[in-house]
């Protein structure tokens, strides 16, 4: 008789029959395993969780009163047949890929991941598998990201010239881990940061669990903007138009985003300035991830994914597409339309 696959694909989310539980389903399931704490990967109204110490806190955040419980990267559970671990993304604070082992296969979910250290999140750690799920968000050979420090350097000389200038530096960016890490990027800066309050409340949860964050200042209601005159202001885009950003008159608009790589999404989000940071794999770092696995088989989940499963499939691997229901809050991949 054949065995059963470790990992089945439904239409709730990424089901693993052995344990009778759930990786990040879109749809209220009684047990779930969550790699990160973005909107589209930890949803509301499952009936238990289990996540990183570094994410929990969080997702308690976000989600209000759940039952839930913690692990440590690496620490093993016996989950019924199956056997669980959660190992560094390197996405944002906390992020994980899970790897579940059942009658000796190993299967990996990466959720979402980037390769390069950003000085802040745990880095990625590569896990050998025989199937891996991936996503593929910039699985395009145009995404290609420069050194975080050029691109840091880039968003200073732009925030300084502002300055200079009396004018604010409002830049966009999503409120969980993006933020954060421009908040690292920049805090030898010319000047005071300021923050959107969605950006500020998950500021204060990770200050809590011990993360370095340099000083910030909540913008709010009656905050009197001229008196932090050449600040950079961080909000999330959503922020952008309207009546609270209009309180930063004259302020010159940025947006930090991988989609900044494309010039059409640029002219789209009308913005003064893009400037490429993402905390997704580009083409290369996809590559290199994938095949530090060791896997044969490649399941791709949210991104490029017909162009990207195609090249997989050209170049050796046995790769297909999964529909899922990723990649539409946080990380921006509205863009991708």
């Amino acid at each position: 008789m054949a065995q059963a696959q470790v990992l089945t694909f439904t239409d709730r989310g990424i089901y693993c029959p052995a344990g009778d539980f759930f990786i990040d389903p879109w749809r209220p399931v009684d047990r779930a395993l969550i790699t990160h704490a973005h909107a589209d990967h930890a949803r509301w109204g499952h009936g238990r969780y289990l996540a990183t110490h570094g994410s929990l806190p969080v997702m308690r955040h976000r989600l209000g009163d759940i039952t839930a419980e913690s692990v440590g990267y690496d620490e093993t559970r016996r989950i019924g047949d199956a056997t669980v671990s959660f190992h560094p993304a390197g996405h944002v604070p906390g992020s994980a890929q899970i790897r579940v082992e059942v009658a000796g296969e190993v299967w990996v979910v990466s959720g979402d991941y980037k390769l390069g250290p950003d000085g802040l999140c745990e880095e990625f750690e590569p896990v050998r598998c025989h199937s891996f799920i991936s996503e593929c968000t910039f699985g395009l050979p145009v995404f290609r990201w420069h050194p975080q420090n050029q691109v840091a350097g880039e968003i200073l000389d732009w925030w300084q010239s502002n300055a200079s200038q009396g004018r604010f530096s409002l830049l966009g960016a999503y409120s969980l881990g993006k933020a954060q890490r421009l908040l690292h990027m920049l805090r030898d800066g010319p000047g005071p940061i300021l923050t959107h309050g969605a950006v500020e409340n998950v500021n204060e949860v990770l200050r809590a669990q011990g993360l370095a964050l340099p000083d910030t200042v909540r913008v709010t209601p009656d905050l009197d903007a001229k008196a932090h005159p050449g600040a950079l202001v961080i909000a999330p885009p959503s922020a952008f138009g309207s009546s609270w950003a209009r309180r930063f008159a004259q302020a010159s608009t940025g947006f930090a985003s991988g989609w900044m790589q494309l010039r059409g999404v640029r002219r789209r989000r009308a913005m003064d300035r893009g400037f490429v940071v993402s905390d997704h794999a580009d083409w290369p770092e996809l590559h290199r991830a994938i095949k530090e696995t060791g896997a044969e088989n490649i399941y791709v989940t949210h991104g490029y994914t017909d162009i990207f499963a195609r090249h997989l499939n050209e170049i050796g691997y046995n790769a297909r597409v999964v529909p899922t229901e990723f990649g539409t809050d946080e990380d921006g991949a509205e863009d991708a339309a």
